[in-house]
């Protein structure tokens, strides 16, 4: 069994694994339980009732967090002709619109966080799918990351804003970033309340009953803290 620090078990000793935090108190908490000296991420994780060998029980969508992610997002966009000008005046980072720089990404160059795609590019990109894809940045139309060069600028504007993907993993859970935990933790909850209302929103077709089995916060290096699962999903999101 792992060691840990004494900053991780003073931590550790301020959450009673046995306790149901609300979501706001669970925020709370992750902000002081942090144990880190850098600003950690504030993540979610969600163990479900779901068969991820099924096709209808799969669980993949977007939710843009109305606080963000509290960093900076790099968007590569692959384009040409108006989609890559759209790209370009919405602010993109990059742009790849010939061979040579797909070859770049195909040879490693992925100094990005997001990928979005028009739909006329996606036989090109596809071919980048083993280095794109196990790194989970290959455009999706599912996802919103397959665009055309009219909604250019609302997808990038929506990747910089805190637009984050959520699916459905091979062990049945789904892990979500949230924010920082420098945010406000009534910053912190009012994210966790959208990805829940989306996560809801979500819902697969195979899902019986409530599929959210159990709710855990943590931060980098922090404990895990438990939410009240049936709390977190009457959450709604107003507007």
């Amino acid at each position: 069994m792992a060691k840990h620090g004494k900053n991780y078990l003073a931590a550790q000793a301020k959450v009673d694994p046995e306790q149901l935090y609300s979501p706001l108190e669970a925020m709370e908490l992750a902000k002081e339980t942090s144990a880190t000296k850098f600003d950690s991420t504030v993540e979610v994780h969600l163990r479900t009732a779901l068969d991820p060998r099924q096709a209808d029980q799969q669980v993949r969508d977007v939710v843009v967090l109305p606080h963000g992610l509290g960093k900076t997002v790099r968007v590569l966009v692959f384009a040409q002709g108006e989609g890559a000008t759209a790209a370009r005046e919405a602010g993109a980072d990059m742009v790849a619109d010939d061979d040579e720089s797909l070859k770049k990404v195909e040879g490693g160059a992925l100094d990005f966080d997001v990928a979005i795609a028009t739909p006329e590019m996606m036989g090109r990109v596809g071919r980048l799918g083993r280095i794109l894809g196990p790194r989970g940045l290959m455009p999706n139309p599912k996802a919103g990351t397959v665009v055309s060069a009219d909604d250019m600028g609302r997808a990038i504007n929506e990747a910089k804003a805190g637009r984050v993907e959520f699916r459905l993993d091979k062990t049945a859970n789904i892990h979500v970033a949230i924010g920082k935990v420098s945010f406000e933790a009534e910053k912190l909850f009012e994210n966790f309340a959208a990805l829940m209302d989306a996560i809801r929103k979500a819902r697969p077709a195979g899902a019986k009953g409530s599929f959210i089995k159990r709710i855990t916060v943590a931060t980098t290096m922090g404990p895990g803290i438990k939410v009240e699962p049936n709390e977190a999903q009457a959450l709604e999101v107003s507007g």
